[in-house]
């Protein structure tokens, strides 16, 4: 049985994401994976990493149960929209809160590398988006999904990261919302 995560960092309820979400859990339950689930939104952290790495900001009861799912985890799937060409601010306080040196990630005493902790995981990142994806990918370089793949993920060991993205999604009809929510069904069924 593969151990799933799926996190939803969209901020607002009853979205397409939220449907992508479930439709992913619903594919993945249906082949026998045992999930877990954080819905940002729900949590409560403060969002904002008042002295960065150089304080001891104590995590709350929500983002330790958050660090102890990701642990857990094989598999992790993110959903998010993208906005202004990388992922909301509940997302990256998430990230900024959740994916620390000593849980995440350390450097190392005296070197520019670092150990990576987070290895024997893999992902699926699901970013819904307005922009075309060509236009996103040729125009500005996919920056949000860089970030998040290599500069985050990856970074902290996980890996292979696979990403699915849905757009342009304010002038979709409802044929092809209902192929991307199978298309994402059809992804959970196969626990990638």
């Amino acid at each position: 049985m593969k151990k799933i995560l799926i996190i939803l960092g969209h901020p607002v309820k009853d979205t397409f994401s939220n449907s992508l979400f479930e439709h992913y859990r619903k594919g993945a339950l249906s082949s026998g994976a045992e999930i877990r689930e954080i819905i940002l939104r729900d949590l409560d952290f403060e969002l904002n990493f008042r002295e960065g790495y150089r304080g001891s900001q104590e995590l709350e009861p929500d983002l330790q149960k958050a660090q102890e799912a990701i642990k857990w985890a094989e598999h992790i799937v993110i959903i998010y929209p993208n906005w202004w060409s990388t992922f909301p601010a509940l997302m990256k306080g998430f990230i900024d809160r959740t994916f620390l040196p000593g849980f995440a990630f350390k450097y190392r005493k005296g070197s520019l590398l670092w150990d990576k902790y987070l290895t024997g995981r893999s992902a699926r990142l699901i970013i819904t988006m307005d922009t075309p994806p060509w236009y996103y990918w040729l125009v500005y370089r996919r920056p949000g999904h860089n970030a998040m793949k290599r500069g985050i993920l990856e970074f902290c060991g996980i890996r292979p990261v696979r990403i699915t993205t849905i757009g342009s999604l304010k002038v979709s009809s409802e044929a092809r919302r209902q192929h991307w929510l199978r298309k994402v069904e059809k992804l959970g069924r196969k626990m990638i």
